[in-house]
């Protein structure tokens, strides 16, 4: 058994001496099938642990070995029976617990996953306070884990798996940049703890520093290149850098030798989406819904592609999965949003609408989002960006002109906007890119669930040295995702439009466009979508129509403050004189005409948004009104647009704003 980790040929050939005296010997088929599997004969080892697991029911080691065997041959379904039924025997096993989070991820279980680690995090003590805290993890109680761990690293300031903990609830809470700290001081004290460098490796791709998860993931795989779960995060870093060849192989690489894994399809399939391979991904997701039929982002995904039509079976599947009883929360209201879309697609708008609205209710009700909040942001912006503020900061900031940002609502054409600037030779695409809502939430400190942030309020206190320091750190930030040597490159991520102030302190000479399209199309197609992450206004029509008509806000008081500094795209306008438009967003950001960018058609770069798949054809004029057929359903949202709606595609006049939701 010493012999397994460093020489497993030694410890094979050991235990068929031990099996060749005392055939059926217990330990000696443990023994084999543990060093086959290592050497990569995992089922090899199956034919010995499947009827020693049999005949050995109440014996730990058999049932984790079989279950470690079985994840080993891509049965991650029968490796989660067996390490289930090996924790269950001895609780304190935490190669068994570690062993079926990672079983349960490449399943798309996260919550079973998350409980898994937990468990793992206080079985690897014996300490009481440690035990009592990840009982606290295991039990979703963070802010009693939080308590007694910071209590713990008070009194033990060095205590590895105390600063583990502690990072995994910062990480459950959102707070990655503590999780990294903590996470930075566990390595130093204990450079070998392999788990505490996987966590790492997640904080920092959750912060999309995509570059240095992936130098920590490199080094995960030295130690155990075939993992599932350190190749899985590998592919999504690289997706993240925009290596998205890579990312492929990667993943084809995982999925040859872990088939069963349906979550690993479906990541696969959106890899494929991105480059443009949308049959190859078309049969990834169909891959994923084979194993798992309930997956519900499997469906959803499909319904994503946006150009893809549903057969009437998949009508029938979608609604039998729902039928179930044993479905989460997420596949359901993701089955929601794909059964609505096929719905809209076959001609049934009532049934559609109900089905959209399910989905997000059910979405809605997960999310901490507070439509005053972003009420008192634009109040609060308006009554500190005013002439006399940047008449005082006068060539502040980094004057590098290389950002070019367009935003405003999702689903307002901004890819659109997005292929059109990408076509030209001097501007390269990137995504949407999460640095500058990053910076804004540094500025604006930590504050407490009932408290506004400080930001933008802090801007007032920063100084021209500051404000130049914060343009070159978003340049830097951003400069990974830079691979053409173009001077000018694209931040498309929309909900910038509330850092306006803040990217015209910081970077004066980046040029900003705001994607904007009729309030009753922009948001009913918000509505119909599903967002991985970061939209969590879209989930109801009251919040949609007040955030829009908050944004057309915000938006009108920088044009009247800096005027021209934000050039508008009217999306109809661009549809209805698609070469007068182009050739005016080019002008505003001083490049001259090229007709490769009429053609954006033919740009086979990678989309990553939900309209990738529209932009590579011709502009299209059937969805502009698609709104028109659910419009006896709108009512909320046209009540909280207010006049907004009528004032389209201008704003409305000054005495009529702010449409003042919060009486405030």
């Amino acid at each position: 058994m010493a012999l397994l980790a460093a020489r497993p040929d030694l410890a094979e050939a050991q235990a068929n001496e031990i099996l060749a005296a005392i055939p059926g010997h217990p330990a000696g088929l443990l023994i084999r099938a543990s060093a086959r599997r290592r050497l990569g004969r995992a089922a090899e080892a199956l034919a010995d642990l499947e009827p020693l697991a049999a005949a050995q029911a109440t014996w730990p080691p058999a049932h984790l070995e079989l279950g470690l065997a079985r994840g080993e041959t891509g049965d991650s379904k029968g490796a989660v029976e067996a390490l289930s039924r090996a924790v269950a025997l001895d609780p304190a096993l935490v190669e068994g617990w570690t062993a079926l989070a990672v079983q349960h991820r490449l399943l798309g279980h996260a919550q079973a996953a998350g409980r898994a680690e937990a468990r793992a995090l206080s079985a690897a003590t014996r300490d009481p306070v440690l035990l009592e805290a990840g009982a606290a993890l295991n039990e979703g109680k963070l802010a009693v884990a939080e308590h007694l761990l910071r209590d713990r690293l008070r009194a033990r300031p060095d205590d590895p798996p105390a600063l583990r903990m502690l990072a995994e609830t910062a990480t459950r809470l959102g707070r990655y940049e503590d999780a990294e700290a903590l996470l930075r001081r566990c390595l130093e004290l204990t450079p070998g703890f392999i788990p505490a460098r996987h966590n790492l490796a997640v904080a920092l791709y959750r912060q999309t520093r995509a570059a240095e998860a992936l130098a920590e993931t490199e080094v995960l795989l030295e130690a155990d290149p075939r993992h599932p779960g350190y190749r899985n995060l590998q592919a999504a870093a690289l997706g993240q850098l925009g290596e998205y060849d890579r990312a492929i192989a990667v993943f084809e690489n995982l999925l040859a030798d872990y088939p069963v894994q349906p979550k690993g399809w479906m990541s696969y399939g959106h890899a494929l989406k991105t480059v443009g391979r949308q049959d190859a991904a078309v049969a990834a997701y169909r891959r994923a819904l084979a194993l798992s039929p309930g997956l519900g982002e499997a469906w959803w995904s499909l319904a994503n592609l946006k150009t893809f039509r549903f057969a009437p079976q998949d009508l029938d599947a979608m609604r039998q999965a729902l039928a179930g009883g044993d479905l989460s929360d997420e596949d359901r209201f993701h089955l929601d949003f794909a059964l609505g879309k096929a719905l809209e697609d076959a001609g049934h708008d009532e049934e559609s609408f109900s089905a959209y609205s399910r989905g997000n209710a059910l979405r809605r009700a997960s999310l901490d989002y507070d439509a005053d909040e972003t009420h008192r942001h634009v109040l609060r912006s308006r009554a500190l960006f005013t002439p006399e503020f940047w008449a005082a900061r006068q060539g502040w900031g980094c004057p590098s002109p290389d950002p070019v940002f367009i935003l405003g609502l999702p689903r307002a054409g901004s890819t659109l906007v997005e292929q059109i600037l990408a076509s030209h030779p001097e501007v390269e695409g990137t995504m949407e890119l999460p640095d500058m809502p990053a910076l804004a939430k540094r500025l604006g400190g930590r504050t407490r669930r009932d408290q506004d942030s400080a930001y933008p309020d802090a801007l007032a206190d920063l100084d021209a040295d500051a404000c130049r320091t914060l343009g070159e750190e978003y340049l830097a930030r951003t400069a990974p995702q830079r691979k053409t040597g173009r001077p000018f490159f694209i931040d498309k991520m929309p909900n910038n439009f509330a850092h306006v102030g803040l990217i015209r302190l910081i970077l004066p000479n980046a040029k900003i466009i705001d994607a904007r399209r009729h309030p009753l199309g922009c948001c009913f197609s918000g509505f119909k979508q599903h967002f991985a992450r970061g939209q969590a206004f879209t989930y109801d029509l009251t919040d949609l129509g007040r955030y829009y008509a908050d944004y057309v806000d915000l938006m009108a008081h920088f044009d009247q403050v800096l005027p021209g500094a934000v050039h508008r795209v009217i999306y109809e306008r661009m549809v209805a004189e698609p070469e007068a438009e182009v050739r005016a967003l080019l002008d505003s950001c001083g490049l001259e005409f090229d007709p490769a960018c009429l053609r954006f058609y033919e740009n086979d770069r990678a989309v990553r948004t939900a309209s990738s798949e529209q932009v590579r054809r011709p502009i299209f004029t059937e969805g502009l009104d698609q709104w028109r057929r659910f419009e006896p359903w709108l009512g909320p949202l046209k009540s909280a647009l207010g006049s907004v709606l009528n004032a389209y595609p201008e704003a409305p006049a000054p005495q009529e704003r702010p449409y003042d939701h919060s009486g405030d």
